[in-house]
């Protein structure tokens, strides 16, 4: 039962933390460094930053056996487990990331009000949820193969992870932010009161979920193809 508890409360401290990393970031880029946002050396400033963030958050999660800040990180390995801990998943570690993250950017408009409004959709609705879906997709995937290629090593798996998310978040910046993270949105999306709009929904919510279990099923089918294959050589 305190495993459970402490696993919660990581999730909600997580969550909270992860928003406020990426403002921090930004404003210490372009405050408190003074890069504008179309200075290159800024950019590579900031996403320098960010990838040291995800390795911090990494760590985080490997010191709390397991804490996360992403609905579809647990999600997906909710899906290979049994029902109880899909059903816990969704029921529990979900929802307090949820509110972690809602709590973050709320006390983020308190301390900075003018700080901005978050990610939002700049395309259209089926343009949004498409480019969503194949981000997520994309980085479920590779999640997945780090997790079953090299199993043991953290500095090779979170560079690779990092790096991937970074370039996954640069594609869909434009579009849709490129978040890949249902809960830092809502977070964002509850401040601005939208949280419960169709583009919300679908495009954050819907489109993430089903290419977190597209990207879960299919490579659960094809790993499971390729022992059949060793089976029938040996």
């Amino acid at each position: 039962m305190a495993g459970i508890v402490k696993l919660l409360v990581s999730d909600t401290i997580m969550s909270f933390m992860w928003v406020w990393s990426s403002v921090l970031i930004k404003i210490f880029v372009h405050k408190v460094l003074g890069f504008t946002h179309h200075d290159t050396t800024g950019e590579f400033v900031r996403y320098s930053l960010s990838i040291l963030n995800m390795f911090f958050f990494a760590y985080l999660s490997k010191i709390t056996n397991g804490g996360a800040y992403n609905p579809l990180t647990v999600l997906s390995s909710a899906i290979s487990g049994n029902f109880t801990k899909f059903l816990f998943t969704v029921g529990s570690r979900i929802p307090l990331q949820v509110f972690g993250s809602i709590l973050g950017v709320r006390l983020i408009l308190y301390t900075f009000p003018g700080i901005g409004r978050g990610p939002q959709l700049t395309v259209s609705l089926h343009q949004g949820a498409l480019t969503e879906g194949l981000l997520t997709f994309t980085i479920v995937s590779i999640s997945h193969g780090l997790s079953a290629k090299i199993p043991g090593s953290f500095l090779t798996k979170t560079w690779i992870s990092s790096v991937s998310k970074l370039a996954l978040h640069i594609l869909g910046s434009d579009l849709t932010g490129g978040c890949m993270n249902p809960a830092s949105v809502m977070g964002w999306a509850y401040a601005r009161g939208d949280h419960i709009t169709k583009e919300h929904l679908l495009v954050y919510w819907l489109a993430p979920v089903e290419a977190t279990l597209l990207a879960a099923w299919t490579f659960s089918y094809l790993k499971r193809q390729s022992k059949q294959e060793k089976v029938k050589i040996n």
